[in-house]
Order: C-alpha cells, then sequence, then structure tokens
C-alpha cells in the first residue's frame, strides 16, 4: 500500500476513558460515530488502505468502523499492526476475544516483534505513521503517553491529522 493513500489510528486504552469498557455509555456511542466520519473523511481524501494498532479501547473501535467502511467500499483494505505476539496475553477474555475476531477479518497483519519489550508499542505506532499520510487520532491533551507520542510523531512527520478529543 501506497503512503499516500493510507491512514493510521491513534488512540486512548480505556483506563483513560471516562466510561472504561462500558460500551454502552452514550459518550462511548457519540466517540464511535465521531471516528466513524473521520474515516469518511480519510476515505473521501484518497485513503484506501488503514492500519490499526489493534489495542485495547479506542484502536478497536476504529477497527469496527474501518471493517464496516469495508462492507459497503470492496476497495478498502485494513491493517492490523501488532507490536508483539503476547499483546493480548493480560487482556480481559471478552476483549482478546473481540480482538481476535477483528483480527480474522482484517487484510493484512503485520507482526512488529516477536517478543515483547519496552520499545514494542513504540515501534509499531512508528510503522504505522511511517507508512501513513493521515492519521485520525482520539486525544485527551495530557502532554504524556502512547497517544501523545505517536500523535508528536505523526507531526514531525507531516502527516494531515484528524484529532478527536474526549468529552
Amino acid at each position: 500500500m501506497d503512503r499516500e493513500h493510507t491512514c493510521c489510528f491513534t488512540g486512548h486504552r480505556p483506563d483513560k476513558l471516562p466510561w472504561g469498557t462500558d460500551e454502552t455509555d452514550p459518550r462511548c456511542a457519540a466517540l464511535k460515530e465521531k471516528i466513524a466520519e473521520a474515516v469518511e473523511r480519510a476515505y473521501q481524501a484518497g485513503c484506501r488502505h488503514f492500519i490499526c494498532g489493534m489495542a485495547r479501547g479506542c484502536d478497536l473501535y476504529f477497527c469496527r468502523v474501518v471493517l464496516d467502511l469495508r462492507s459497503h467500499r470492496p476497495e478498502v483494505t485494513v491493517e492490523a499492526a501488532i507490536p508483539c505476539e503476547s499483546q493480548t496475553d493480560s487482556w480481559p477474555e471478552a476483549e482478546r476475544i473481540c480482538h481476535a475476531g477483528l483480527l480474522d477479518q482484517c487484510d493484512f497483519e503485520t507482526m512488529v516483534q516477536h517478543r515483547y519489550d519496552r520499545g514494542c508499542m513504540m515501534r509499531r505506532n512508528r510503522y504505522m505513521v511511517d507508512r501513513s499520510c493521515r492519521i485520525v487520532a482520539v486525544y485527551d491533551g495530557i502532554p504524556k503517553g502512547g497517544t501523545a507520542n505517536t500523535l508528536a510523531y505523526a507531526l514531525k512527520q507531516e502527516l494531515t491529522v484528524d484529532m478527536i478529543g474526549l468529552e
């Protein structure tokens, strides 16, 4: 996939979301709708390939949205960028099952490295940014953490940023 037609995603895990893992919360539904709108803007801007880091929380929301887009726009492809083989080992069972189901539907799977180490998430994030022209970001504005670092790197690489704030 060429960079000019690729969009990636960064966003928060449940511990930074006001509703945690409760996807029935109306704020979660509103966020998913904003992600869908951002994905549609990326599609309208020419993006046909979407890369997701497959982390808990917002990443999985993004993956679902893009898979839904692909269901009526078959030229869309979805790539799962996996930081390491053990990414889901400590996750709650329901989230592991959800992750596996989404992963099965992706067109491509890229394993950034086999074993976990302190830098594997950052390498996964850089992998996504380095292959994209655009990024959708769900960001709470706190200038530390993986989302903040990925966003800063994307800005340095001059990606088009579609920012979604948390309410």
